[in-house]
């Protein structure tokens, strides 16, 4: 059953609609001749990435005389380079004919870089093949040698489309921007197919390299590491702390590291930074074509240029490794979302028509290794929703996903990856159908572990791998089923826990999968089946970027999506969100959101909350914002004063979370005592202070558990916490168990509305209040949640 609140049928929305706004300029041909065969490239060196190593791409030799390009295609029967001296409205500087490998199917050329002279040099492939055999006699935007759009084996070639290296390290634009917002320039089908779309097309970017410093990589456990998802663009868009030119920038970001280190965040987890289609969204105020969270991506290597101050060659790049290095001296890794389920070039423009696909890059290059296709390869295989699946079985495909990894983390400086609709990972058949497959050491999923080292449970040098372990039908709903060294987003945690508080007469939620959830869903990544994941395998989240925010959850009864500008339209969303706006009572309200943070910071695994929620932050009801790129849907730092009591309590909930170790286990918790001093490792509770059996665990008219940890076998400076959580609507009197010998509880928090008139319901360490030792009554009130300490 899909439990993800992630609208999965959001549409491509790119290419299409109103003619070119501006003329374009100096579209005439003046190639070079083409380099004779004595000309091909010698044979060159590997470019080493870590323990990953390619050659393909666009890159200077070390003299920076020459420049080598390489892609590979296995179907193309012929590739030729087109260099451009201007990214827009211009024709070619000159071309070149590559040569293939035919062992490798890798074609390649050289280029003297004095011939092309001086300033930035961009560039693009023409191929052609079966389905589209080369004529001398062709020239650009002619469909002389055309034979079909899509031939039986799923060859879409067409040498009037420029196409974008899936290797390039920058692309100069998008293919709609605000120049270009007329799509049926690279789109294929008889009405398309001869347009030629050079001057307009994206090109790569021919980068020289830079010297500019990462900064010391943390080697922090991913146990110990509190996550903030947040949007690079939409984390400073609308700060006043940031200059005005910085906004909405990598280098804005990195001016907000030192203050999310002292919220306490520890990983930075950022929405997709490569390159994607979003030039076009300023083009008018409204979410008409909007592509703000950026899951449409164009090229899995280049930084997204739109989100750089400095949009000059080498730029994006420069300042994107400034702002890892900014968060990396803050103590912080910078994760990155990243798509490798589907790309940006879409699916099919009208439906059952198979020649009306965009051709933009991958597609044009090798169709069929790009992308898994219908058994008769005239369709994409669609298991996301968003325009086809990317061939993730295909050997080819592989590398150039692991060879991307590998760039942003080794050169770019990426700390882990958060992988959007994973399960396409473990597709185990290349075309004409989809079966996740955990143990099959030939997925991308596998791949990805084998070639790029996960970090280790204790930390240390390798990278956090975290799965979406979902996507659209078939077997791919897989919480809980990745390999080892995958980390999973919980989506099993977040609806158990929306439910408890959300859905109280109508969900069943029994106190046995409350217990379950707080330790770390042992039933998901314990041992078993040959697994040996960890509870910090699960990444407990309450709401994440795809759905209502924290404040939202607890005040809306139902998404509402179709608002106008600012705040949506949105189309899609999920209608099950497990929301309650608490009876329209404000301070049941912030009540609730209390308890949603608290749940993930007490709770074992890696606690991850979406950015603003540490102050409330809304979304008005909308639920599905993919599109909205507005002052509505970027951070809002003008708090209110229950804002800013609310970031106090989050900011005081993080640092008893790393205060504590007790609350980050290595290891699944014991029900015994393992060091001798008469305390169980960890305890259950029901009020009455005895231990529940399993007739209460499983009773959903139960709706109060309590449990205990003893510190002391963790290293812990208290000598044991105590989590009570009242589910039920009214309010329940908890016996506190004993403390250790010559312990008393003190209180840390009680989420109840009469807290807040201490501030904030959290006290600051060394400010907590005492209460008793065995046997004090504690009287909690309704759908609230108390955190003792004993010392």
């Amino acid at each position: 059953m899909m439990t993800s609140i992630r609208n999965l049928t959001r549409p491509w929305r790119p290419l299409l609609a109103a003619s070119l706004s501006v003329a374009l300029a100096g579209c005439g041909a003046s190639d070079l001749a083409a380099p004779s065969s004595e000309d091909a490239p010698p044979a060159l060196g590997m470019q080493e990435q870590g323990a990953v190593s390619w050659t393909l791409g666009a890159r200077y030799d070390s003299t920076k005389s020459n420049i080598s390009f390489q892609v590979y295609s296995k179907n193309a029967t012929r590739i030729e380079l087109y260099i451009y001296k201007t990214a827009y409205g211009a024709s070619e500087h000159s071309k070149y004919v590559l040569t293939q490998n035919g062992t490798t199917g890798v074609w390649s050329t050289t280029v003297s870089a004095a011939a092309l002279g001086a300033g930035t040099l961009y560039y693009g492939y023409r191929a052609w093949g079966p389905n589209w055999p080369y004529s001398a006699s062709w020239t650009k935007g002619s469909s002389t040698g055309f034979i079909s759009d899509v031939d039986a084996n799923g060859n879409r070639f067409n040498p009037n489309k420029l196409l974008v290296d899936p290797y390039a390290l920058e692309i100069s634009h998008d293919p709609s921007n605000a120049q270009s917002t007329d799509g049926s320039v690279f789109a294929s089908g008889p009405l398309y197919r001869h347009i030629d779309s050079g001057p307009r097309a994206p090109k790569g970017v021919v980068l020289a390299g830079d010297s500019q410093s990462i900064g010391t990589r943390p080697t922090r456990a991913l146990k110990d590491d509190v996550i903030y998802e947040v949007h690079v663009r939409g984390l400073t868009r609308n700060d006043p702390s940031i200059a005005a030119s910085y906004r909405g920038t990598y280098k804005g970001a990195g001016l907000k590291a030192a203050a999310l280190a002292a919220l306490g965040v520890t990983a930075v987890e950022f929405l997709p930074l490569q390159e994607t289609e979003n030039d076009a969204n300023d083009n008018v105020a409204s979410t008409a074509g909007d592509n703000y969270w950026g899951y449409m991506t164009l090229n899995y290597f280049a930084p997204d240029r739109r989100y750089a101050y400095d949009k000059s060659a080498g730029g994006p790049t420069r300042e994107f490794k400034e702002m890892v290095k900014a968060f990396h001296d803050n103590g912080i890794k910078v994760f990155v979302d990243v798509v490798y389920n589907h790309t940006g070039e879409g699916g099919a423009w009208k439906a059952g028509d198979s020649s009306t696909y965009n051709v933009i890059s991958f597609r044009g290059l090798d169709n069929a290794t790009y992308y898994s296709l219908t058994s008769d390869k005239q369709f994409n295989w669609d298991n996301t929703g968003v325009g086809g699946n990317y061939n993730t079985y295909n050997a080819k495909a592989q590398d150039l996903i692991v060879h991307s990894l590998a760039y942003w983390k080794d050169t770019l400086g990426v700390d882990g990856f958060r992988f959007d609709l994973a399960s396409v990972l473990g597709n185990s058949q290349e075309h004409g159908g989809f079966n996740y497959q955990r143990d099959n050491t030939g997925t991308a999923l596998n791949r990805i572990l084998r070639d790029l080292s996960p970090r280790p449970g204790t930390g240390g040098a390798g990278t956090d791998f975290i799965a979406e372990p979902w996507a659209i039908g078939g077997n791919s709903y897989q919480v809980g089923n990745f390999p080892n060294g995958w980390a999973e987003w919980n989506g099993i945690y977040r609806d158990t826990f929306r439910s408890d508080q959300n859905k109280l007469g109508s969900d069943t939620i029994t106190p046995g999968q409350l217990a379950t959830r707080f330790t770390g869903s042992a039933d998901l990544f314990g041992e078993g089946n040959g697994d040996t994941r960890k509870p910090y395998h699960s990444i407990n989240f309450m709401v994440a970027h795809d759905g209502l925010t924290l404040n939202d959850l607890y005040t809306c009864n139902s998404k509402n999506n179709n608002q106008p500008w600012p705040y949506g339209p949105s189309d899609g969303g999920e209608d099950n969100n497990h929301s309650w706006d608490q009876g329209g009572i404000a301070a049941d309200q912030r009540k609730a959101a209390r308890n949603g943070m608290a749940f993930l910071m007490l709770s074992a695994g890696v606690p991850m909350f979406n950015g603003g929620d540490e102050f409330l932050r809304t979304q008005a009801c909308n639920n599905n914002a993919y599109n909205l790129d507005s002052d509505k849907n970027w951070l809002n730092y003008s708090l209110s004063a229950d804002q800013a009591k609310f970031k106090t309590f989050t900011e005081r909930l993080i640092a008893f979370r790393k205060a504590h170790p007790a609350l980050r286990p290595a290891s699944f918790y014991v029900g015994n005592d393992t060091n001798g001093n008469v305390m169980e490792q960890h305890r259950w509770f029901k009020p009455d202070g005895y231990v529940p059996d399993a007739s209460y665990f499983d009773n959903g008219g139960n709706h109060a558990i309590a449990f205990r940890i003893d510190g002391t076998e963790f290293g812990d400076s208290a000598s044991a916490i105590y989590v009570a959580y009242n589910g039920w609507s009214g309010s329940v009197n908890f016996n506190l168990p004993w403390p250790g010998n010559g312990k008393s509880w003190y209180r840390v928090a009680d989420t109840c509305p009469w807290a807040e008139t201490d501030g904030v319901s959290a006290v600051a360490p060394g400010s907590e209040v005492k209460l008793g030792g065995e046997g004090y009554v504690y009287g909690l009130c309704g759908r609230s949640l108390l955190l003792l300490i004993a010392k």
